[in-house]
């Protein structure tokens, strides 16, 4: 009878830990990273098997052998590939949409547009001051629209910077939790209720990191997880209870580096997804621009003061620079004030020359100023459009993969209503086979 009375506790207390799992599990079920646990039952078999009538008895109660959590480590990777690559194509979707801002703000394009035509109304009267006044308004909006064309493209890379700081504070922050989380797997009993919470928490912290930068990412059999950034062959960033620190650096030429900081060693980083990705994309287009604008701007400045120099003005006086260069070839000023002071005659002819400017209009059709930069502009928009199908396309795989992953690790709330009928019909005769056997002493005792 003591048998009885085992076999019926030990089934109570069975499926009452499985009622509390599929409570978690229905109470969770909306919980981002929340991964179902399946309580594990066992029978308990007696340490001699009993013989009765040639057919052996086994069964004693049932145990709870442990808490299984629900995952697919490989169907988690294809999660993490397909974040990272989305996370990279979204940054740099960003950035090129900021870079088109910069390039299309000023009106640049319209501004030389506008130059050279004012040039034109010059050489139709050339004796006259009011298109030469109007020339150089002309002038100093295109000074002005290249100077703050460039402002813009350097506040972007003041923004990069800032992008990138935030960014490694981030991960910095979620290698030293990840690790934190590695240190309890090792400490918490496997199989158990922590043990899968803290899995749980390590899938998260997988999760972010993979937004940031792509990872390659293996566990031992504890759970806890190793983590190398960038791909394979990467430096390792969190091992064990250890998290590296990445560190971020800009070069001369624009360009944007990261690097793993360790006790032992730096080395250097080159991520292929995640933001990190995008912020290098980011910078090296952002620096592509500039070289272009610059190249655009130096040309336009030269060639305008080299025809300049090559005339006369209203005064008969050898032209003088048109503009003035600060600092950067897009850091332009105008440096003629005096409408007269345009060079519209040709050296050594009278004031109503215009031949000078012909010249002005030969550098606009070699120089292709206009030209290049719509290509500019164009090529930016390009590569933006083109980016955002492969995004679109990124999205869909990425929530396909998702997909694929919920449905082994999900929760279901039909299967799990299912569950609880099931284990709460259990734990009912359980109950009631203590009831009986409590009955059937108390009947023994009574005949006594």
């Amino acid at each position: 009878m003591s048998d009885l009375l085992g076999i019926g506790a030990s089934g109570v207390r069975a499926y009452q830990t499985a009622l509390t799992t599929v409570s978690e599990n229905i109470s969770n079920a909306s919980t981002p990273g929340y991964a179902k646990r399946t309580t594990d039952l066992r029978e308990i078999a007696p340490a001699n098997s009993l013989t009765a009538n040639n057919a052996t008895t086994t069964g004693q109660g049932v145990s709870v052998a442990g808490v299984t959590r629900a995952a697919d480590s490989l169907r988690a990777a294809d999660v993490r590939n397909a974040s990272a690559d989305l996370a990279r194509s979204e940054t740099g979707i960003a950035w090129l949409d900021r870079i088109e801002t910069a390039l299309t703000g000023n009106q640049l394009g319209d501004r030389l547009t506008g130059f050279f035509n004012a040039a034109k109304a010059v050489a139709a009267d050339p004796t006259s001051t009011t298109p030469r006044s109007a020339l150089l308004e002309q002038a100093s909006a295109v000074a002005n629209s290249f100077t703050a064309t460039g402002k813009a493209l350097n506040n972007l890379d003041a923004d990069v910077d800032a992008t990138a700081d935030n960014a490694v504070a981030t991960l910095n922050t979620l290698g030293a939790s990840l690790a934190k989380v590695n240190e309890g797997l090792g400490r918490v009993t496997p199989g158990s209720n922590g043990a899968a919470q803290l899995a749980d928490q390590r899938d998260a912290i997988l999760d972010q990191i993979s937004a940031i930068s792509d990872i390659t990412v293996t566990t031992d059999s504890v759970g806890r997880a190793t983590v190398k950034l960038g791909n394979a062959g990467g430096p390792t960033f969190v091992e064990a209870n250890q998290a590296a620190s990445v560190t971020f650096a800009r070069g001369t030429d624009g360009t944007v580096s990261f690097a793993v900081h360790t006790q032992q060693a730096v080395s250097t980083v080159t991520p292929n997804g995640g933001a990190l990705a995008g912020v290098i994309d980011g910078a090296a287009r952002i620096a592509d621009a500039r070289t272009k604008l610059n190249t655009i701007a130096t040309a336009f400045t030269d060639g305008v003061n080299a025809v300049q120099a090559q005339g006369n003005d209203l005064d008969g006086k050898s032209g003088a620079a048109l503009f003035t260069v600060g600092t950067t070839p897009t850091d332009i000023s105008l440096s003629l004030t005096d409408p007269r002071g345009v060079a519209a005659a040709g050296a050594g002819k009278g004031v109503r020359d215009n031949s000078n400017l012909a010249n002005l209009d030969t550098l606009r059709t070699s120089g292709a100023f206009e030209a290049n930069t719509t290509a500019l502009i164009s090529s930016n928009a390009s590569t933006l459009a083109n980016r955002k199908q492969v995004a679109d396309a990124q999205s869909a795989i990425r929530d396909n993969a998702v997909a694929a992953r919920d449905a082994v690790s999900g929760v279901n709330l039909d299967s799990e209503a299912v569950d609880l009928l099931r284990f709460q019909q259990a734990y009912q005769a359980s109950s009631r086979v203590i009831q009986v056997a409590r009955d059937t002493l108390q009947s023994i005792f009574d005949i006594h």
